[in-house]
């Protein structure tokens, strides 16, 4: 199978996750998934987030899901228990396209290494 047909199918089968799992049926969007992951990352699944701790959320899932890719190391917990990250070496210049593809790819590894899907 092609890599791009991989990646396709396992990224449908991770919306297909996350759609059935935290939202009732509607399709989940890029920035949905990755405010999860944060969530999941942080480890306070059932708390309101005020509008800056949402992307907070979405940054702590970035670096996670970039981290394997070298961008990022996971740096430290604050005193709130929230993860800091260190910036290991600066993304590079993408289309919004090209770095949406990433993110997808990132996101795929990411849920397979949990072994979330297969």
């Amino acid at each position: 199978m092609a890599r791009d047909e991989q990646l396709k199918e396992r990224w449908e089968r991770t919306t297909a996750f996350f759609q059935k799992s935290f939202s009732d049926g509607e399709a989940m969007d890029l920035d949905a998934i990755l405010f999860m992951i944060g969530v999941q990352e942080l480890g306070q699944l059932h708390r309101k987030f005020q509008k800056d701790e949402k992307y907070q959320l979405m940054h702590i899932a970035i670096c996670r899901v970039l981290e394997p890719y070298g961008y990022y190391e996971f740096s430290h917990f604050d005193e709130d228990k929230w993860p800091h990250y260190s910036v290991l070496q600066n993304l590079p210049s993408l289309k919004a396209g090209e770095q949406s593809l990433l993110m997808k790819e990132a996101i795929v590894n990411y849920m397979l290494d949990a072994e979330i899907i297969d």
